[in-house]
């Protein structure tokens, strides 16, 4: 209920503040899970997903940092926020998020792991390879195009399911990963760079 709730609001709060438009959202089926990999360029990026996904059932990866007192803790829960130790392999949030995934749901991740990650030339985490492999729920790219300008111009596009079926009854080394999320990362610049 309160997630529902904030999620209302939210949707409101971005109608007022941004011109936000949504493309690509018929490459999200009800009723089936998905590992959605937006690029993070803002803390305006995940309630911005939040708000305008037309699923209620997504599951947030947000860095622990943000888990300042027993309130936000609280609301977290309450509305599907997982932490994520960074910079540490977290085997328990691995196996959370393949459950959701198998309960098909959605989990939420920004795969850059920090802001502006493909802008400083950094390489994607392996995250969302590793839960495509080990649950078969489909990786979506997205690209968010905005500057966060109050009543400036937002855009979403949502890409097409991707994933990497044919890896999965292999053992994927490091090499292996690292290259399946240099795909996923070209997907994710190319829609960050789309003309609507």
């Amino acid at each position: 209920m309160i997630r529902h709730i904030i999620k209302f609001f939210l949707k409101i709060a971005y109608a007022v503040l941004f011109r936000v438009k949504v493309i690509g959202k018929e490459n999200i089926e009800d009723g089936k899970p998905y590992i959605i990999c937006p690029n993070h360029i803002s803390c305006w990026d995940p309630p911005l997903m939040a708000a305008r996904l037309k699923r209620n059932d997504v599951y947030i990866l947000a860095k622990e940092e943000l888990y300042i007192n027993a309130f936000v803790k609280w609301l977290a829960k309450k509305t599907n926020v997982l932490p994520v130790k960074r910079g540490k392999q977290d085997v328990s949030l691995l196996k959370t998020c393949i459950k959701v995934l198998k309960e098909n749901h959605i989990v939420l991740l920004f795969p850059e792991g920090t802001r502006n990650g493909i802008e400083k030339r950094g390489k994607l985490q392996n995250g969302a390879v590793v839960m495509n492999l080990s649950s078969g729920a489909p990786i979506i790219p997205v690209g968010i195009q905005a500057s966060y300008k109050l009543f400036s111009k937002v855009t979403v596009n949502i890409g097409k399911p991707m994933d990497f079926i044919e890896y999965k009854d292999k053992k994927a080394d490091k090499e292996t990963l690292d290259m399946l999320s240099n795909k996923l990362m070209e997907e994710i610049i190319t829609l960050t760079k789309k003309e609507n």
